[in-house]
């Protein structure tokens, strides 16, 4: 990775005393970095190869004071003193890079999500470079909170990241396969996380056994009048897929209807239900948020203990709950978003999604949004510098 720079500059007036000043002139100044920047164990190496500068011309002239006398010294030492030019900014950008180095090696190696999963960011296969971009990529993958992070396999398939922005001109490019996704809903699927008893919803009379007098007579006349709850497991993790233009998540639950007799919780049926729900993704603040509407579901006789259920019956009642209980819950969680991998003091701007097979894309502008705490992270930063 190299890196190249070449400028002229006047510097000047400057007071050197109140009888006099100086004018300096740069011209023809060239930097030259060489750079090396890896993969190592999940973190991003930053070396100073080669560092080279020049400088074609510095000329000082001085007025005023007894400028006449040191004008002839300075102009002996013309040359010397664009060697020491030359060598302060050759020493000072070796500095600059190894604080950058200790910067890069700093990043954290897990964002947390929520207080049960961090998203994995180790660095994963060599650092992309192009003429105009340079790209990581990392594990991306759910990891459970306080979990030892794995060392990367760095054997993995070196993949070209596409170019895939509408607008080249925008300033960043995240994408994220659907693997991301199918793992967040694995390690909640395991955590048991998606088990839930429904105890109230808008329409409450579907919560006794009276609601169901015409749907399900049987449960009507063992238990008549009688307080009912709603057990919801899923049987397996939600499967994301993600298609041009398109979101979506299979679903795949069982639904077991409880009838509640003094401190006694009778189950009376359990019914199989597979959800096809399809998403809207969109950007708010750092976080890629969504929401999923329900396109259609199925359903099946698990079992039942009130006899054979006419299920034409059951299928508006589950399709009621699916849109007034389980799609508000899931949504209510998806609105909390995933933090997408952005080094902290900035922000996205003008973001937009793409869709392609598998992918979801970001493509955005950045802003820094500077706090107090980096305001005086840059004013130490700045201090170091001088």
């Amino acid at each position: 990775m190299n890196w190249y720079y070449s400028y002229s500059t006047w510097i000047g007036p400057v007071k050197i005393s109140d009888k006099g000043s100086a004018q300096v002139q740069v011209e023809g100044m060239e930097v030259e970095l060489k750079l090396g920047l890896e993969n190592q164990e999940g973190s991003l190496d930053l070396k100073l190869k080669d560092c080279s500068s020049s400088v074609k011309d510095i000329s000082i002239k001085l007025d005023g004071g007894a400028s006449w006398l040191y004008q002839g010294i300075i102009d002996a030492f013309e040359e010397n003193i664009g060697s020491a030019v030359e060598n302060a900014i050759t020493k000072k950008l070796g500095e600059g890079i190894s604080r950058l180095d200790s910067y890069l090696k700093s990043l954290p190696k897990e964002v947390p999500v929520d207080d049960q999963s961090s998203l994995n960011v180790t660095f994963v296969n060599d650092v992309l470079l192009s003429e105009s971009s340079v790209g990581f990529e990392t594990n991306g993958l759910f990891i459970g909170r306080n979990d030892s992070l794995p060392i990367p396999n760095l054997g993995y398939k070196n993949l070209k990241l596409p170019i895939i922005c509408t607008n080249l001109s925008k300033m960043l490019a995240i994408t994220l396969d659907e693997a991301v996704f199918n793992s967040a809903s694995s390690l909640y699927y395991d955590a048991k996380f998606m088990h839930w008893i429904v105890d109230q919803i808008p329409d409450q009379s579907l919560l006794n056994t009276a609601g169901w007098r015409f749907i399900i007579p049987q449960l009507y006349k063992k238990y008549p009048n009688h307080e009912m709850n709603l057990n919801i497991s899923l049987s397996s993790p939600p499967v994301v897929k993600i298609s041009n233009q398109k979101a979506g998540a299979v679903v795949y639950a069982d639904l077991t209807i409880d009838v509640l007799e003094e401190d006694e919780v009778i189950p009376v049926a359990c019914i199989s239900l597979m959800i096809q729900a399809s998403g809207l993704v969109k950007i708010n603040g750092n976080n890629l948020v969504g929401t999923i509407r329900l396109d259609s579901f199925g359903m099946s006789l698990k079992w039942s203990n009130v006899g054979n259920l006419r299920m034409y019956l059951i299928q508006p009642v589950m399709w009621t709950i699916i849109e007034t209980v389980f799609l508000p819950y899931a949504n209510a969680h998806l609105s909390k978003g995933l933090p997408l991998p952005i080094i902290h003091g900035f922000t996205l701007q003008d973001a937009e999604i793409i869709l392609s097979t598998s992918r979801v894309a970001v493509c955005s502008d950045v802003a820094f949004a500077e706090s107090e705490s980096d305001r005086h992270i840059l004013q130490s930063y700045n201090s170091l510098s001088r």
